[in-house]
């Protein structure tokens, strides 16, 4: 039972939390108002057994007095005005007796019936009570009590049924079961607004955070209750703090820079004024390497800053419309034909400048490989971890193998040494999808050459632009 109490409360947790506070308040209500109806039920049930043994106690006296006002108790004066007394088998019998048990009077409805009288001593008022079933099965209450009526003593006993009080009771409990059911529904789906309208300052926080993550906005402004007020402010300061380490970071990133770069040049140009000394050159090899190295981490440094950045998007159909047409100038030789985007596409979830370097990187090394023609394509696709934007550049060069392609995004690796270009490009594309948390793949085109897809996180689309009007930029 606790296991399962346990993993109740852990899928509440996990889920929504307006489902959550729904369906408990649902099983509360439920238990809540099914036990108000039995307890109701049971008061209802006292009450009309109290009323019961009122009036059973209310005919003893009619009887009582009934026969003091008469000669004998075998009297036909003495009777109860309730036909119920009429009707045989009915529950209601009344019979009065004397001390020895003999039968001296008795209801129509008792003819034929034999009820003993009750065990038992008389309490303190000469009555004594018993639930008890008659011949026809019906379960009545038995009160008796013993009188003296002109000086002769007299056990007198009236009955009446339970079975009208459990049927009556049966019906109140089904009646009282409908409307608490209906109650039950009502107040659940009260529960139901009411926990939306309670959450809807999370959903407007959650939007604010989410426009902030798409570069809509650069902090939450919203105006929250005091529950997620002190969280507002919390985030904001994070924004906050998140930007000026970046800042600093960049700061200190080119205080390094400018800080390396004189004592480097001093070196090579010492090195460079005594050539013939070994070690002039072991200076100039190494302070070359450190140049590289220097740049290398400077660069991932600056790129890691810059996509850290959060509150940046950028139109990829633009950019790659903008790379298009540069390198159709830098090629023209080259054909590059760019499918046409639907008008749904969403936006890269990043800085623009970081699009161009990855895209135009690609785009490059296709000039360069292919013979004649190249094809761009822009896709948007949503896998589990949200949206993404699907960039697709294929040309019908030589293309790669898969040992090549592994190999050729390694840093610096070059497969032919005759094509101009450092061998970084690739690297530098792999090190800012790495960033971004995208993928690059290299593929065999159906043009014949090499594919490139390149799958970057998608912000929403910031606005409005048609194909026919990028293209008159």
């Amino acid at each position: 039972m606790l296991t399962l109490v346990r993993k109740l409360v852990e899928r509440f947790q996990r889920g929504s939390i307006a489902t959550s506070l729904f369906l408990l308040s649902a099983v509360w209500l439920v238990v809540a108002l099914v036990a108000t109806a039995f307890l109701l039920s049971e008061l209802y049930s006292r009450a009309l057994d109290t009323s019961l043994t009122e009036t059973l106690e209310f005919h003893i006296e009619t009887l009582t007095d009934l026969t003091l006002l008469s000669d004998t108790p075998k009297s036909e004066d003495i009777k109860v005005a309730d036909p119920r007394f009429d009707r045989t088998g009915s529950g209601w019998y009344w019979a009065i007796r004397n001390d020895a048990g003999e039968l001296l009077n008795f209801s129509t409805s008792y003819v034929g019936m034999v009820l003993a009288p009750l065990p038992g001593a008389f309490d303190a008022t000469n009555t004594k009570t018993a639930i008890i079933s008659d011949p026809f099965g019906i379960k009545i209450r038995v009160i008796e009590r013993e009188v003296t009526v002109n000086d002769v003593p007299l056990h007198i006993m009236v009955t009446g049924s339970l079975d009208e009080i459990l049927e009556l009771v049966d019906q109140f409990r089904g009646q009282t079961l409908i409307v608490l059911g209906a109650v039950a529904m009502a107040l659940a789906v009260m529960s139901a607004i009411v926990a939306r309208l309670a959450l809807r300052p999370l959903q407007r926080l959650r939007k604010e955070v989410e426009q902030v993550r798409e570069g809509e906005a650069q902090a939450l402004t919203g105006a929250y209750p005091k529950e997620l007020a002190p969280l507002s402010v919390e985030i904001n300061e994070l924004l906050r703090s998140n930007t000026q380490v970046i800042e600093r970071a960049r700061n200190q990133v080119g205080n390094l820079a400018h800080g390396l770069k004189t004592p480097l040049a001093v070196l090579r140009n010492e090195a460079g004024a005594d050539r013939k000394n070994p070690l002039a050159s072991v200076v100039n090899s190494e302070t070359d390497k450190m140049t590289q190295l220097v740049t290398t981490y400077l660069d991932r440094a600056r790129i890691a800053a810059r996509s850290a950045v959060v509150g940046k998007k950028a139109d990829a159909t633009h950019v790659m419309l903008r790379l298009t047409r540069v390198m159709q100038k830098l090629h023209p030789n080259v054909t590059i034909a760019m499918v046409r985007p639907d008008a749904s596409l969403p936006w890269f979830r990043g800085d623009e400048s970081d699009l161009e370097e990855m895209a135009g990187n690609l785009l490059d090394n296709a000039c360069k490989w292919t013979k004649t023609s190249i094809g761009v394509t822009l896709l948007a696709e949503r896998d589990a971890a949200g949206a993404k934007l699907l960039i697709k550049i294929e040309d019908d060069g030589p293309g790669l193998t898969e040992d090549e392609a592994q190999k050729v995004l390694r840093r610096g690796v070059r497969l032919d040494e005759k094509t101009p270009g450092s061998g970084l490009g690739l690297d530098i594309v792999k090190e800012l999808v790495d960033v971004y948390g995208g993928s690059l793949q290299l593929k065999r085109s159906v043009l014949g050459g090499l594919l490139c897809e390149l799958r970057l996180p998608a912000a929403k689309v910031g606005g409005l632009r048609t194909f026919a009007s990028m293209r008159k930029e």
